[in-house]
């Protein structure tokens, strides 16, 4: 009957220890994943007034000042570039608004978005048929840790903001892949 106690003592001290160590790497995974959460998104100015931005000579790359969530902090507000945390696949969105000012002033609501210098995708407006447009992208790319991601303000195009928010940026991790 002793050997019996003992045996289970010992079968129930393994197993114990066993669920222990498995607890510690739940939790290790846990903490992995949360701190690899990565979500951003930007906006051009938070300003009262209606305020333009553009064109420039040369392009640009656009800092966009107003946060509304930048969980991770891969997105610099001085450089206006959102430096990829993880490897995954990303969903980014961009969306563009111009205001001519007056209908047949050339209107040229347009932008790039940039990974690592190289223009992925751009919504582009271009006319002068109306006063405004606006028009927006959103793609799904695979990054890799390390990769920056950026809006380039095209030469002749500008871009206006306001308070309403109609320029924004935004970008999250969908799921990792390392």
């Amino acid at each position: 009957m002793q050997q019996q106690i003992h045996r289970m003592k010992m079968f129930f001290n393994m197993s114990l220890n066993e669920l222990e160590k498995d607890l510690e790497k739940t939790k290790t995974v846990l903490n992995n994943v949360r701190a690899s959460r990565s979500a951003f998104s930007v906006a051009l100015t938070d300003s009262n007034t209606l305020n333009c931005f553009g064109p420039f000579r040369d392009d640009k790359l656009i800092a966009y000042k107003h946060v509304f969530i930048n969980l991770g902090d891969g997105y610099n507000l001085d450089t206006g570039i959102f430096t990829v945390p993880r490897s995954g696949v990303y969903s980014l969105a961009l969306t563009v608004y111009s205001d001519a000012g007056s209908p047949g002033n050339t209107l040229a609501a347009c932008a790039s978005l940039m990974v690592n210098s190289q223009v992925v995708a751009g919504p582009r407006e271009k006319n002068m048929q109306d006063q405004e447009d606006s028009a927006t992208i959103v793609v799904a790319l695979h990054l890799k840790a390390g990769d920056q991601v950026a809006v380039n303000l095209p030469i002749g195009c500008f871009l206006c903001d306001d308070k309403s928010h109609y320029n924004t940026f935004t970008g999250f991790l969908l799921y990792a892949t390392d």
